[in-house]
């Protein structure tokens, strides 16, 4: 479950914490990330979850987004990725 702020002064350290955070997650597995604790988003949560998505593909794991807010969808559509972004209803 990711919580909190996903803005421009959270992005780096959310980007590297999922995959850098001693999660350890084998090849072929899938990982559900759960941004219902997210409380604010700004442009960079897109980049955020987009870096996500690079390395789950790099390392072949299976990423599925679940609970995105409201405002983090709205962004998703803006930028034109929500067909982009594995997200569960």
């Amino acid at each position: 479950m990711v919580s909190g702020r996903l803005t421009l002064d959270t992005a780096r350290g959310a980007a590297e914490a999922l995959f850098n955070g001693g999660l350890r997650i084998a090849e072929g597995e899938r990982l559900t990330v759960d941004l219902s604790g997210v409380e604010a988003v700004d442009s960079s949560a897109i980049s955020v979850l987009l870096q996500w998505l690079r390395l789950a593909q790099q390392k072949k794991i299976s990423l599925v987004f679940i609970n995105l807010p409201a405002n983090l969808r709205s962004l998703a559509d803006l930028y034109s990725v929500a067909d982009v972004l594995p997200v569960a209803v």
